[in-house]
């Protein structure tokens, strides 16, 4: 494993991570779904099976400890994309306010429509992508209304409410019935010699969890849960699409001109007797919910490499900017992932969690649970009074406590108030 400071060193050797003027390199974008930050080969589990992703982290920079500064698929996808927090992108929540609770149909439809607004008004990827040149495919989960609303020039989701557009509709497809879309669409660009970028992000491992019966049968006999056995199945479902995605740079021989991003949207904890996600993991400021491994490969820029520094999510979008020549927009808060000084010089990572329904949709602060910070070791999170009332503040040591159960708020006074001092700079909600 190359650690941080052995990265420093070598990655000097390997030149500067802006392509050459003229060279436009491809982008692929690969996000699973509601999978844990533990469960893959490369990150030790004992029984998952991830040979194709595994591939990714041996060839690639990989940051074990990432993280999505929102634990929910809309917000978490919206901050990919636009490098934004979701404070900022204003998509705190999965659905509008009273969704869950049977608004008229009509009230709901509008606070749908005022979402989708927020990410056609947004500098998404796509969109600073295309002042570049570059064409652009949808394909899997996508809470933005139709691909157009993203600034994708192509795409499989119409996002028609009256015909099942929530979350994906047809791009769902993607992954579990064919690959095809995405195939034709690198070919098109190959075959035309323009730049391309791909967002794949099939709903997987996320349920159902109907994996084929060949990949089930291998995790039967390895836990008493269905459940889980389901879920490990899944994830190497998932793993074998993305082989067939890498296979197909490979066949049309644009691997090394191709930067892939690999992240999960937000973790997840299967309750092995339900099919439902256990506490602490999707939906939680907990490290369950939170932390997932990013990966960039890019061969000749990005060192293969195994680096334990925290990183966010919120570093996807000004790392590509900055690989194809571009410069971040002025609200984005990330840094480049392929600039180790920039990775060794960072203090600390930040989040917030919200309400799976937005309260208001003109104020992010009314719908927060909880905001957190991850600086070296060292984890806060501080509950909101307004929708966490009952919460404690807690302060973990994730070295020595990496569930998160021991809270030492109390026991470590100076250190929850200098954390609480960084959290309140990067973000402090107004009443």
């Amino acid at each position: 494993m190359v650690r941080l400071g052995m990265w420093l060193a070598v990655l000097g050797l390997w030149g500067g991570t802006v392509v050459a003027a003229g060279k436009s390199p491809n982008v692929v974008l690969i996000v699973s779904d509601d999978h844990a930050w533990g469960d893959y080969s490369f990150m030790g589990h004992p029984h998952v099976r991830t040979p194709r992703i595994d591939r990714l982290a041996s060839e690639g920079t990989t940051f074990r400890r990432g993280y999505v500064p929102s634990s929910l698929c809309s917000p978490s996808l919206a901050t990919i994309l636009t490098g934004l927090y979701a404070h900022q992108h204003k998509l705190t929540s999965n659905d509008p306010p009273g969704t869950s609770n049977r608004n008229p149909a009509e009230v709901v439809r509008e606070g749908r429509r005022r979402m989708v607004g927020f990410i056609e008004a947004a500098p998404t990827l796509p969109k600073l992508l295309a002042e570049r040149g570059y064409d652009s495919f949808q394909a899997g989960k996508w809470w933005g209304g139709n691909f157009r609303t993203g600034g994708f020039t192509e795409g499989m989701t119409h996002g028609d409410p009256a015909h099942g557009g929530r979350h994906g509709d047809d791009g769902l497809a993607i992954g579990r019935r064919t690959m095809q879309p995405v195939f034709d669409f690198i070919d098109r660009s190959v075959d035309a010699d323009r730049p391309f970028f791909l967002w794949y992000a099939p709903m997987m491992p996320h349920q159902p969890h109907t994996p084929p019966e060949r990949l089930l049968a291998k995790y039967r006999d390895q836990t008493s849960s269905l459940h889980v056995a389901k879920y490990w199945a899944m994830i190497e479902w998932f793993d074998e699409t993305c082989g067939a995605l890498l296979d197909h740079l490979d066949a049309r021989e644009i691997a090394d001109d191709t930067i892939v991003v690999y992240l999960a949207d937000n973790g997840w904890i299967q309750d092995p007797d339900a099919p439902r996600f256990a506490p602490r993991s999707k939906r939680s400021p907990y490290d369950g919910g939170l932390r997932t491994p990013i990966l960039v490969r890019w061969p000749g820029k990005a060192r293969p490499a195994m680096i334990d520094q925290p990183v966010s999510s919120i570093d996807l979008a000004p790392t590509i900017l900055k690989a194809i020549g571009a410069e971040p927009t002025p609200d984005m808060q990330g840094i480049d992932l392929l600039d180790p000084q920039a990775v060794a010089r960072r203090e600390a990572v930040f989040g917030e969690v919200f309400t799976h329904d937005a309260v208001d949709l003109d104020r992010p602060a009314a719908s927060l649970t909880e905001r957190w910070t991850v600086a070296g070791d060292w984890k806060l999170i501080v509950p909101d009074p307004r929708n966490a009332p009952d919460a404690p503040l807690e302060l973990f040591h994730l070295a020595a406590d990496p569930d998160e159960r021991q809270n030492l708020a109390d026991r470590e006074p100076e250190k929850t108030a200098e954390l609480t001092r960084l959290l309140d700079a990067w973000w402090s909600p107004a009443d």
